[in-house]
Protein backbone atom coordinates (compact mmCIF):
# COMPACT_ATOMS: atom_id res chain seq x y z
CA UNK A 1 0.00 0.00 0.00
CA UNK A 2 1.24 3.48 -0.86
CA UNK A 3 2.19 5.84 1.97
CA UNK A 4 -1.25 7.05 3.01
CA UNK A 5 0.16 10.21 4.56
CA UNK A 6 1.52 11.34 1.20
CA UNK A 7 -1.97 11.45 -0.31
CA UNK A 8 -3.91 14.69 -0.66
CA UNK A 9 -7.37 15.12 0.82
CA UNK A 10 -8.82 14.66 -2.68
CA UNK A 11 -6.83 11.43 -3.13
CA UNK A 12 -7.85 10.13 0.30
CA UNK A 13 -11.48 10.85 -0.50
CA UNK A 14 -11.25 8.93 -3.78
CA UNK A 15 -9.58 6.02 -1.97
CA UNK A 16 -12.33 5.91 0.65
CA UNK A 17 -14.98 5.86 -2.06
CA UNK A 18 -13.23 2.93 -3.77
CA UNK A 19 -12.75 1.22 -0.38
CA UNK A 20 -9.00 0.93 -1.03
CA UNK A 21 -8.25 1.65 2.64
CA UNK A 22 -10.10 2.58 5.79
CA UNK A 23 -10.12 5.74 7.84
CA UNK A 24 -8.55 3.75 10.67
CA UNK A 25 -5.66 2.83 8.35
CA UNK A 26 -5.14 6.50 7.53
CA UNK A 27 -5.35 7.68 11.13
CA UNK A 28 -2.86 5.03 12.27
CA UNK A 29 -0.43 6.12 9.54
CA UNK A 30 -0.67 9.72 10.68
CA UNK A 31 -0.29 8.74 14.35
CA UNK A 32 2.98 7.02 13.43
CA UNK A 33 4.20 10.21 11.75
CA UNK A 34 3.16 12.30 14.76
CA UNK A 35 5.16 10.04 17.07
CA UNK A 36 8.21 10.27 14.79
CA UNK A 37 7.84 14.02 14.29
CA UNK A 38 7.56 15.24 17.88
CA UNK A 39 10.90 17.03 17.48
CA UNK A 40 9.05 19.63 15.39
CA UNK A 41 6.73 20.42 18.34
CA UNK A 42 3.83 20.94 15.94
CA UNK A 43 1.16 19.77 18.40
CA UNK A 44 0.30 21.06 21.85
CA UNK A 45 -2.29 18.34 22.50
CA UNK A 46 -2.39 15.04 20.62
CA UNK A 47 -5.85 13.44 20.42
CA UNK A 48 -4.92 10.11 18.84
CA UNK A 49 -7.32 7.91 20.82
CA UNK A 50 -10.13 10.35 20.13
CA UNK A 51 -9.21 10.26 16.42
CA UNK A 52 -9.28 6.45 16.30
CA UNK A 53 -12.75 6.44 17.87
CA UNK A 54 -13.91 8.94 15.24
CA UNK A 55 -12.31 6.79 12.52
CA UNK A 56 -14.42 3.77 13.52
CA UNK A 57 -17.58 5.81 12.96
CA UNK A 58 -16.23 6.98 9.61
CA UNK A 59 -15.42 3.40 8.58
CA UNK A 60 -18.98 2.35 9.30
CA UNK A 61 -20.25 5.13 7.01
CA UNK A 62 -17.70 4.23 4.33
CA UNK A 63 -18.74 0.56 4.45
CA UNK A 64 -22.39 1.57 4.11
CA UNK A 65 -21.64 3.95 1.23
CA UNK A 66 -22.90 6.89 3.29
CA UNK A 67 -19.90 9.22 3.43
CA UNK A 68 -20.91 12.70 4.56
CA UNK A 69 -18.49 14.66 2.37
CA UNK A 70 -15.02 14.59 0.81
CA UNK A 71 -13.67 15.28 4.32
CA UNK A 72 -15.36 12.26 5.88
CA UNK A 73 -12.60 10.10 7.39
CA UNK A 74 -9.84 12.68 6.81
CA UNK A 75 -7.53 13.51 9.79
CA UNK A 76 -7.05 17.24 10.41
CA UNK A 77 -4.93 19.29 12.78
CA UNK A 78 -6.82 22.05 14.59
CA UNK A 79 -4.99 25.24 15.56
CA UNK A 80 -5.16 25.51 19.34
CA UNK A 81 -7.08 28.75 19.08
CA UNK A 82 -10.34 26.99 18.12
CA UNK A 83 -12.48 25.91 21.07
CA UNK A 84 -13.04 22.16 20.88
CA UNK A 85 -15.62 20.70 23.24
CA UNK A 86 -14.06 18.53 25.96
CA UNK A 87 -10.60 18.88 24.36
CA UNK A 88 -8.03 21.19 25.95
CA UNK A 89 -7.71 24.57 24.21
CA UNK A 90 -4.81 26.75 25.35
CA UNK A 91 -4.11 29.52 22.79
CA UNK A 92 -0.48 28.46 23.52
CA UNK A 93 -0.65 30.48 26.75
CA UNK A 94 0.06 29.60 30.37
CA UNK A 95 -3.07 31.51 31.38
CA UNK A 96 -5.21 28.91 29.54
CA UNK A 97 -2.92 25.91 30.09
CA UNK A 98 -5.69 23.73 31.53
CA UNK A 99 -8.78 25.25 29.88
CA UNK A 100 -11.25 22.69 28.49
CA UNK A 101 -14.10 24.39 26.61
CA UNK A 102 -17.69 23.25 27.21
CA UNK A 103 -18.63 24.09 23.61
CA UNK A 104 -17.41 23.76 20.00
CA UNK A 105 -16.37 26.61 17.72
CA UNK A 106 -18.56 26.96 14.64
CA UNK A 107 -15.72 26.21 12.22
CA UNK A 108 -14.73 22.99 14.00
CA UNK A 109 -18.40 22.00 14.34
CA UNK A 110 -18.78 22.43 10.58
CA UNK A 111 -15.77 20.19 10.02
CA UNK A 112 -17.08 17.57 12.44
CA UNK A 113 -20.46 17.65 10.70
CA UNK A 114 -18.59 16.93 7.45
CA UNK A 115 -17.07 13.81 9.04
CA UNK A 116 -13.50 15.03 9.49
CA UNK A 117 -11.32 13.65 12.26
CA UNK A 118 -9.39 15.77 14.76
CA UNK A 119 -5.97 14.25 15.37
CA UNK A 120 -4.56 17.04 17.55
CA UNK A 121 -4.41 20.71 18.53
CA UNK A 122 -1.54 22.47 16.78
CA UNK A 123 1.00 24.87 18.26
CA UNK A 124 0.96 28.62 17.61
CA UNK A 125 2.37 31.90 18.83
CA UNK A 126 0.73 32.78 22.15
CA UNK A 127 -2.75 34.19 21.47
CA UNK A 128 -1.67 34.26 17.79
CA UNK A 129 0.73 37.13 18.52
CA UNK A 130 3.94 36.51 16.61
CA UNK A 131 5.38 35.80 13.19
CA UNK A 132 7.72 32.88 13.86
CA UNK A 133 5.95 30.53 16.31
CA UNK A 134 8.49 31.43 18.98
CA UNK A 135 6.18 32.91 21.63
CA UNK A 136 4.27 29.74 22.55
CA UNK A 137 4.27 28.80 26.24
CA UNK A 138 4.67 25.20 25.03
CA UNK A 139 7.88 25.88 23.14
CA UNK A 140 8.76 26.89 19.59
CA UNK A 141 7.76 24.90 16.52
CA UNK A 142 10.53 23.89 14.11
CA UNK A 143 10.12 23.90 10.33
CA UNK A 144 10.36 20.36 8.87
CA UNK A 145 12.26 21.87 5.92
CA UNK A 146 15.90 22.60 6.72
CA UNK A 147 18.10 25.18 5.06
CA UNK A 148 20.71 23.88 2.59
CA UNK A 149 23.44 24.24 5.23
CA UNK A 150 21.44 22.01 7.58
CA UNK A 151 20.33 24.78 9.93
CA UNK A 152 16.83 24.66 11.37
CA UNK A 153 14.50 27.50 10.45
CA UNK A 154 11.27 28.94 11.83
CA UNK A 155 7.84 27.95 10.57
CA UNK A 156 6.48 31.48 10.49
CA UNK A 157 3.49 32.36 12.59
CA UNK A 158 1.16 32.42 14.17
CA UNK A 159 -0.21 29.22 12.57
CA UNK A 160 3.24 27.62 12.56
CA UNK A 161 2.14 24.39 14.20
CA UNK A 162 -0.53 23.83 11.57
CA UNK A 163 1.94 24.58 8.76
CA UNK A 164 4.57 22.24 10.21
CA UNK A 165 2.04 19.46 10.79
CA UNK A 166 0.89 19.59 7.15
CA UNK A 167 4.43 19.91 5.76
CA UNK A 168 5.68 16.97 7.85
CA UNK A 169 2.64 14.82 6.92
CA UNK A 170 1.32 14.73 10.48
CA UNK A 171 -2.20 15.57 9.28
CA UNK A 172 -3.89 15.76 5.87
CA UNK A 173 -4.83 19.41 6.37
CA UNK A 174 -5.17 21.89 9.21
CA UNK A 175 -7.07 24.93 10.31
CA UNK A 176 -5.34 28.25 10.80
CA UNK A 177 -6.32 31.80 11.64
CA UNK A 178 -5.01 34.90 9.93
CA UNK A 179 -4.96 38.31 11.64
CA UNK A 180 -2.06 39.84 9.74
CA UNK A 181 -0.63 36.98 7.68
CA UNK A 182 -0.77 34.11 10.17
CA UNK A 183 -1.97 31.57 7.59
CA UNK A 184 -0.14 32.84 4.51
CA UNK A 185 3.33 33.46 5.93
CA UNK A 186 3.78 30.04 7.61
CA UNK A 187 2.31 28.41 4.51
CA UNK A 188 4.99 30.15 2.43
CA UNK A 189 7.79 29.27 4.88
CA UNK A 190 6.75 25.59 5.03
CA UNK A 191 6.00 25.08 1.33
CA UNK A 192 2.26 24.47 1.60
CA UNK A 193 -0.95 26.24 0.54
CA UNK A 194 -2.91 28.56 2.85
CA UNK A 195 -5.87 30.83 2.21
CA UNK A 196 -7.22 33.70 4.28
CA UNK A 197 -10.86 34.03 3.18
CA UNK A 198 -12.79 37.30 3.05
CA UNK A 199 -13.55 38.66 6.53
CA UNK A 200 -16.93 37.19 7.47
CA UNK A 201 -16.69 34.12 5.22
CA UNK A 202 -15.92 31.86 8.21
CA UNK A 203 -17.52 32.31 11.61
CA UNK A 204 -15.32 33.62 14.42
CA UNK A 205 -17.56 32.08 17.10
CA UNK A 206 -15.47 29.93 19.41
CA UNK A 207 -12.13 31.19 18.10
CA UNK A 208 -10.13 32.78 20.92
CA UNK A 209 -9.93 36.41 19.84
CA UNK A 210 -6.80 38.40 19.09
CA UNK A 211 -8.11 41.37 17.06
CA UNK A 212 -11.80 41.03 16.29
CA UNK A 213 -11.94 43.17 13.14
CA UNK A 214 -8.98 41.33 11.60
CA UNK A 215 -9.17 37.64 12.65
CA UNK A 216 -10.33 35.14 10.05
CA UNK A 217 -10.13 31.33 9.91
CA UNK A 218 -8.90 29.42 6.89
CA UNK A 219 -7.43 26.08 5.74
CA UNK A 220 -3.78 25.05 5.37
CA UNK A 221 -3.21 22.13 3.02
CA UNK A 222 -0.85 20.28 0.68
CA UNK A 223 -2.58 21.53 -2.45
CA UNK A 224 -4.88 24.24 -3.77
CA UNK A 225 -7.61 21.68 -4.43
CA UNK A 226 -7.46 20.51 -0.81
CA UNK A 227 -7.78 24.12 0.40
CA UNK A 228 -10.92 24.50 -1.73
CA UNK A 229 -12.36 21.27 -0.30
CA UNK A 230 -11.73 22.37 3.30
CA UNK A 231 -12.92 25.96 2.92
CA UNK A 232 -16.23 24.78 1.46
CA UNK A 233 -16.99 23.02 4.73
CA UNK A 234 -15.44 25.57 7.12
CA UNK A 235 -17.34 28.54 5.71
CA UNK A 236 -20.95 29.62 6.06
CA UNK A 237 -23.25 32.07 7.78
CA UNK A 238 -23.50 31.84 11.55
CA UNK A 239 -26.04 33.69 13.68
CA UNK A 240 -23.69 33.34 16.66
CA UNK A 241 -21.19 35.69 15.00
CA UNK A 242 -22.41 39.24 14.35
CA UNK A 243 -19.66 39.74 11.74
CA UNK A 244 -20.55 36.58 9.79
CA UNK A 245 -21.63 37.29 6.21
CA UNK A 246 -24.98 35.88 5.10
CA UNK A 247 -23.63 34.92 1.67
CA UNK A 248 -23.91 31.50 0.03
CA UNK A 249 -20.73 29.40 -0.07
CA UNK A 250 -19.86 28.44 -3.67
CA UNK A 251 -18.71 25.01 -4.78
CA UNK A 252 -15.06 26.05 -4.87
CA UNK A 253 -13.85 22.81 -6.44
CA UNK A 254 -16.30 22.94 -9.35
CA UNK A 255 -14.51 25.71 -11.26
CA UNK A 256 -11.04 25.11 -9.85
CA UNK A 257 -9.56 23.74 -13.07
CA UNK A 258 -11.42 25.94 -15.55
CA UNK A 259 -8.34 28.05 -16.40
CA UNK A 260 -7.57 31.76 -16.26
CA UNK A 261 -7.82 32.86 -19.88
CA UNK A 262 -8.68 36.57 -19.93
CA UNK A 263 -8.03 37.02 -16.20
CA UNK A 264 -6.62 40.47 -15.40
CA UNK A 265 -3.85 40.29 -12.82
CA UNK A 266 -2.65 43.47 -11.09
CA UNK A 267 0.99 43.97 -10.16
CA UNK A 268 1.56 46.88 -7.73
CA UNK A 269 4.22 49.21 -9.10
CA UNK A 270 5.39 49.72 -5.52
CA UNK A 271 6.99 46.22 -5.75
CA UNK A 272 8.77 46.85 -9.05
CA UNK A 273 11.26 49.44 -7.81
CA UNK A 274 14.15 47.02 -7.25
CA UNK A 275 13.83 46.90 -3.46
CA UNK A 276 12.73 43.25 -3.33
CA UNK A 277 15.15 40.55 -2.24
CA UNK A 278 16.56 39.12 -5.51
CA UNK A 279 15.25 35.57 -5.02
CA UNK A 280 11.81 36.84 -4.01
CA UNK A 281 11.85 39.10 -7.10
CA UNK A 282 12.82 36.16 -9.33
CA UNK A 283 9.92 34.09 -7.95
CA UNK A 284 7.62 37.07 -8.45
CA UNK A 285 8.67 37.38 -12.10
CA UNK A 286 8.31 33.62 -12.59
CA UNK A 287 4.77 33.79 -11.24
CA UNK A 288 3.88 36.62 -13.63
CA UNK A 289 5.21 34.60 -16.57
CA UNK A 290 3.21 31.51 -15.53
CA UNK A 291 0.01 33.54 -15.38
CA UNK A 292 0.73 35.23 -18.73
CA UNK A 293 1.54 31.95 -20.49
CA UNK A 294 -1.79 30.54 -19.30
CA UNK A 295 -3.86 33.34 -20.79
CA UNK A 296 -3.89 36.00 -18.08
CA UNK A 297 -3.21 39.67 -18.70
CA UNK A 298 -0.72 41.19 -16.24
CA UNK A 299 -1.24 44.90 -15.63
CA UNK A 300 0.59 47.42 -13.46
CA UNK A 301 -1.50 49.03 -10.72
CA UNK A 302 -0.80 51.28 -7.74
CA UNK A 303 -1.53 50.87 -4.03
CA UNK A 304 -0.20 54.23 -2.78
CA UNK A 305 -1.28 53.90 0.85
CA UNK A 306 0.11 50.42 1.38
CA UNK A 307 3.29 51.90 2.86
CA UNK A 308 1.23 52.97 5.89
CA UNK A 309 -0.31 49.54 6.43
CA UNK A 310 2.22 48.13 8.88
CA UNK A 311 2.06 51.15 11.21
CA UNK A 312 -1.74 51.17 10.96
CA UNK A 313 -1.97 47.46 11.75
CA UNK A 314 0.30 47.71 14.79
CA UNK A 315 -2.00 50.33 16.28
CA UNK A 316 -5.35 48.68 15.52
CA UNK A 317 -4.40 45.07 16.32
CA UNK A 318 -2.85 45.74 19.77
CA UNK A 319 -5.74 48.08 20.63
CA UNK A 320 -8.27 45.33 19.95
CA UNK A 321 -6.05 42.77 21.68
CA UNK A 322 -5.83 44.84 24.87
CA UNK A 323 -9.62 44.95 24.95
CA UNK A 324 -10.12 41.26 24.13
CA UNK A 325 -7.56 40.03 26.63
CA UNK A 326 -9.05 42.03 29.50
CA UNK A 327 -11.28 39.01 30.20
CA UNK A 328 -8.29 36.98 31.42
CA UNK A 329 -8.26 38.29 34.97
CA UNK A 330 -7.98 35.12 37.08
CA UNK A 331 -11.53 35.52 38.29
CA UNK A 332 -13.76 33.53 35.92
CA UNK A 333 -11.56 30.95 34.15
CA UNK A 334 -7.92 30.24 33.41
CA UNK A 335 -4.92 30.72 35.66
CA UNK A 336 -5.45 32.39 39.04
CA UNK A 337 -2.59 33.59 41.24
CA UNK A 338 -3.88 34.75 44.60
CA UNK A 339 -3.04 38.17 46.04
CA UNK A 340 -3.70 40.24 49.15
CA UNK A 341 -6.39 42.19 47.32
CA UNK A 342 -8.56 41.85 44.22
CA UNK A 343 -6.30 44.22 42.28
CA UNK A 344 -3.23 42.27 43.32
CA UNK A 345 -4.88 39.00 42.22
CA UNK A 346 -5.56 40.54 38.79
CA UNK A 347 -1.96 41.75 38.56
CA UNK A 348 -0.44 38.47 39.72
CA UNK A 349 -2.60 36.33 37.43
CA UNK A 350 -1.93 38.38 34.32
CA UNK A 351 1.78 38.81 35.08
CA UNK A 352 2.27 35.07 35.51
CA UNK A 353 -0.12 34.01 32.76
CA UNK A 354 0.93 36.13 29.79
CA UNK A 355 4.22 35.93 27.91
CA UNK A 356 6.44 38.88 26.97
CA UNK A 357 5.04 39.48 23.46
CA UNK A 358 1.43 39.39 24.65
CA UNK A 359 2.26 41.84 27.44
CA UNK A 360 4.01 44.11 24.93
CA UNK A 361 0.97 44.23 22.66
CA UNK A 362 -1.46 44.74 25.55
CA UNK A 363 0.60 47.71 26.72
CA UNK A 364 0.82 49.20 23.21
CA UNK A 365 -2.94 48.75 22.79
CA UNK A 366 -3.76 50.26 26.15
CA UNK A 367 -1.53 53.22 25.38
CA UNK A 368 -3.10 54.03 21.99
CA UNK A 369 -6.60 53.80 23.49
CA UNK A 370 -5.80 55.97 26.50
CA UNK A 371 -7.08 59.49 27.04
CA UNK A 372 -5.08 61.97 25.02
CA UNK A 373 -3.78 59.37 22.56
CA UNK A 374 -7.01 57.84 21.20
CA UNK A 375 -7.45 60.59 18.59
CA UNK A 376 -3.75 60.86 17.80
CA UNK A 377 -3.21 57.17 17.19
CA UNK A 378 -6.24 54.87 17.14
CA UNK A 379 -8.73 57.16 15.39
CA UNK A 380 -6.12 58.19 12.84
CA UNK A 381 -5.28 54.54 12.17
CA UNK A 382 -8.95 53.76 11.51
CA UNK A 383 -9.05 56.56 8.93
CA UNK A 384 -5.88 55.32 7.21
CA UNK A 385 -7.40 51.83 7.16
CA UNK A 386 -10.26 53.21 5.07
CA UNK A 387 -7.76 54.69 2.61
CA UNK A 388 -5.94 51.36 2.32
CA UNK A 389 -9.18 49.51 1.58
CA UNK A 390 -10.14 52.19 -0.97
CA UNK A 391 -6.82 51.60 -2.79
CA UNK A 392 -7.81 47.97 -3.33
CA UNK A 393 -11.35 48.89 -4.40
CA UNK A 394 -9.89 51.29 -6.96
CA UNK A 395 -7.46 48.63 -8.20
CA UNK A 396 -10.25 46.06 -8.58
CA UNK A 397 -12.01 48.41 -10.99
CA UNK A 398 -9.16 47.55 -13.37
CA UNK A 399 -8.14 43.98 -12.47
CA UNK A 400 -9.63 40.71 -11.18
CA UNK A 401 -6.85 39.74 -8.79
CA UNK A 402 -3.54 41.12 -7.48
CA UNK A 403 -0.22 39.25 -7.29
CA UNK A 404 2.34 40.04 -4.56
CA UNK A 405 5.01 38.22 -2.54
CA UNK A 406 3.99 36.72 0.80
CA UNK A 407 7.12 37.56 2.78
CA UNK A 408 10.22 39.69 2.14
CA UNK A 409 12.58 36.71 2.73
CA UNK A 410 12.58 32.96 3.05
CA UNK A 411 12.34 31.47 6.55
CA UNK A 412 15.08 32.67 8.90
CA UNK A 413 17.03 30.47 11.28
CA UNK A 414 16.15 29.92 14.92
CA UNK A 415 19.38 31.71 15.91
CA UNK A 416 18.61 34.72 13.70
CA UNK A 417 15.11 35.02 15.09
CA UNK A 418 16.41 35.27 18.65
CA UNK A 419 18.52 38.28 17.73
CA UNK A 420 15.65 40.20 16.10
CA UNK A 421 14.09 43.15 17.86
CA UNK A 422 10.27 43.38 17.82
CA UNK A 423 10.20 45.82 14.88
CA UNK A 424 12.32 43.47 12.73
CA UNK A 425 9.82 40.70 13.46
CA UNK A 426 6.88 42.98 12.62
CA UNK A 427 8.44 43.88 9.24
CA UNK A 428 7.94 40.26 8.15
CA UNK A 429 4.23 41.11 7.82
CA UNK A 430 4.72 43.96 5.35
CA UNK A 431 3.06 42.16 2.40
CA UNK A 432 0.28 40.44 4.33
CA UNK A 433 -1.22 42.93 6.81
CA UNK A 434 -2.73 45.26 4.16
CA UNK A 435 -5.10 42.49 3.08
CA UNK A 436 -6.41 41.99 6.63
CA UNK A 437 -6.93 45.73 7.03
CA UNK A 438 -8.90 45.72 3.77
CA UNK A 439 -10.80 42.53 4.84
CA UNK A 440 -10.05 40.86 1.47
CA UNK A 441 -9.27 37.22 0.64
CA UNK A 442 -5.73 36.11 -0.26
CA UNK A 443 -4.05 32.77 -0.94
CA UNK A 444 -0.41 31.73 -0.55
CA UNK A 445 1.09 29.21 -3.00
CA UNK A 446 4.65 27.79 -2.94
CA UNK A 447 6.37 28.77 -6.19
CA UNK A 448 9.99 27.66 -6.16
CA UNK A 449 12.93 26.61 -4.03
CA UNK A 450 15.47 29.30 -3.16
CA UNK A 451 19.22 28.67 -3.39
CA UNK A 452 19.17 27.94 0.35
CA UNK A 453 16.67 25.10 -0.38
CA UNK A 454 13.80 26.86 1.37
CA UNK A 455 10.41 27.43 -0.31
CA UNK A 456 9.25 30.81 -1.63
CA UNK A 457 5.52 31.61 -1.67
CA UNK A 458 3.49 34.13 -3.66
CA UNK A 459 0.02 35.43 -2.87
CA UNK A 460 -2.99 36.26 -4.97
CA UNK A 461 -5.40 38.82 -3.50
CA UNK A 462 -9.07 38.84 -4.49
CA UNK A 463 -12.21 40.94 -4.39
CA UNK A 464 -14.65 40.57 -1.50
CA UNK A 465 -16.05 37.01 -1.43
CA UNK A 466 -14.33 36.06 -4.71
CA UNK A 467 -12.28 33.14 -3.42
CA UNK A 468 -13.25 31.21 -6.57
CA UNK A 469 -10.99 33.41 -8.72
CA UNK A 470 -8.15 32.97 -6.23
CA UNK A 471 -8.45 29.19 -6.35
CA UNK A 472 -8.40 29.20 -10.17
CA UNK A 473 -5.33 31.44 -10.32
CA UNK A 474 -3.56 29.56 -7.52
CA UNK A 475 -4.24 26.22 -9.21
CA UNK A 476 -2.55 27.44 -12.40
CA UNK A 477 0.44 28.69 -10.40
CA UNK A 478 0.65 25.40 -8.53
CA UNK A 479 0.51 23.22 -11.64
CA UNK A 480 3.17 25.15 -13.57
CA UNK A 481 5.86 26.23 -11.11
CA UNK A 482 9.20 24.68 -10.19
CA UNK A 483 8.17 23.67 -6.66
CA UNK A 484 6.57 20.25 -6.30
CA UNK A 485 5.21 18.64 -3.14
CA UNK A 486 6.15 15.23 -4.57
Amino acid sequence: MADLTSLTIAELSAGFDKKEFSSTDVVNAYIKNIEQGRKYNAYITETCEHALAQAKDCDNRIAAGKRLSMLDGVPLGIKDLFCTKDIRTTAASKILENFVPPYESTVTKNLLDAGSIFIGKTNLDEFAMGGANLTSYFGQTINPIKRADGKEVVTGGSSGGSAAAVAASMCAGATGTDTGGSIRQPAAFCGIVGIKPTYGRCSRYGIIAYASSLDQAGPMTKTVEDAAIMLEKMAGFDELDSTSANIAVPNFTASLKSGIKGLKVGVPKEFLNGDLNKEIADAYNESMEILKSNGAEVKEISLPNMKYALATYYIIAPAEASSNLARYDGLRFGLRVEGASLDEMYENSRSAGFGAEVKRRIMIGTYVLSAGYYDAYYLKALNVRKLIRQDYINAFNEVDTILTPVAPTTAFTIEESKSFDPVTNYLQDVFTVPINLAKLPAISVPIKRAENALPIGMQLIGKDFDEETLFKGAYVLEQNNSWSRK
